[in-house]
């Protein structure tokens, strides 16, 4: 069986696409920018770069399978350059590196961010959506980064593209944005909230529908992979239940939390030092990011359990990063 490559297995949902590959038998090969091992997981690594198309290359050759997850998942960066070279360059960097080396499948990691929600209403794969629609540059970057992908689809390249929601639970190493919200609720960092809402899916369950769409996912279609559509509120009184801890009972007006936006981000502009909140995810909490995974149910079989479960599993994770002084 041929080697199947990982890029960001040493990130949040790569790792548990990577684990789950090794659990099935898979031979993998991992992605890493910097020479060493991924965190408890049995797999061959190897030195890369997106923007470095010859090392892609050379991690893509002999593979028969792909699951680009690598991205660059920051709300904030000083230099938003930087994601536009990751999250578009570095696609087509690495779709044109697997198409050489005659890769079998490839598995695309979008996002929710990439799907049209009506204002009010739910989301889907088939809700029309515009770069003009995405707030900031990390949105802009992977929508970007999706026509790519569907470009290449559209030559007859077998590519499938997964669109995973707030992925919540353990080995969440940086934290990522959304695991942020559960460690600074651990901390205690949260007094107040906004109205805004998210789908929130287990991490092991979007790994699962990795899988899942490189076996019976269509080439060239997207697959959300999500589970519950809740409010900031129900989230934070989830936490409380599987923490001990108390809810923040606190909801800000919006443009309060503008206002805090728009200061930090001018103070991280000259710092260097991301915001608490930056302006663009202000602007993005304003529309509740509700989608449907119908599409990956009846296409795919994915069956994605609870969000408290996802929420227990993070809150496990953080509290014993936090035992351990980390």
């Amino acid at each position: 069986m041929k080697p199947a490559l990982v890029t960001g297995a040493s990130g949040f949902v790569g790792w548990h696409v990577a684990r789950l590959l090794t659990e099935r038998g898979h031979k993998v090969r991992a992605l890493v920018r910097r020479p060493g091992s991924v965190p408890e997981l049995d797999v061959e690594t190897v030195s890369g770069d997106l923007r470095d198309p010859a090392s892609l290359e050379r991690a893509a050759a002999g593979c028969g399978l792909v699951f680009h997850v690598a991205a660059d998942y920051r709300l904030w960066a000083k230099d938003s350059r930087e994601m536009y070279a990751a999250n578009v360059d570095g696609v087509r960097n690495m779709l044109t590196a697997a198409r050489s080396a005659g890769v079998e499948r490839v598995v695309y990691t979008s996002t929710v961010g990439c799907i049209g929600v009506p204002h009010g209403g739910i989301g889907d794969e088939n809700q029309p959506c515009a770069l003009q629609e995405m707030a900031g540059d990390y949105k802009r970057s992977k929508f970007l980064g999706e026509q790519v992908a569907l470009e290449f689809a559209r030559g007859g390249f077998p590519v499938v593209i997964v669109n995973p929601t707030a992925p919540m639970g353990d080995h969440d190493f940086k934290p990522t944005p959304t695991g942020q919200i559960v460690v600074d609720f651990l901390r205690g960092a949260m007094p107040a909230f906004i109205d805004t809402g998210l789908n929130v899916v287990n991490v092991k369950d979007v790994a699962s529908g990795h899988l899942l769409a490189c076996e019976r996912g269509k080439p060239g279609e997207r697959y959300i992979l999500g589970s519950e559509n809740l409010t900031l509120r129900q989230i934070l009184e989830q936490l409380a239940s599987v923490s001990g801890r108390k809810a923040p009972t606190v909801e800000l007006p919006y443009f309060v939390a503008w206002l805090a936006g728009a200061v930090g981000t001018a103070i991280a502009q000259v710092t260097g030092k991301p915001p608490r909140a930056s302006l663009e995810s202000v602007r993005m909490a304003r529309k509740k990011m509700w989608v449907s995974h119908e599409k990956a149910s009846r296409e795919l079989g994915y069956k994605p359990g609870p969000a408290r479960d996802a929420l227990a599993d993070a809150v496990r994770w953080f509290t014993n990063l936090q035992s351990d002084g980390r």
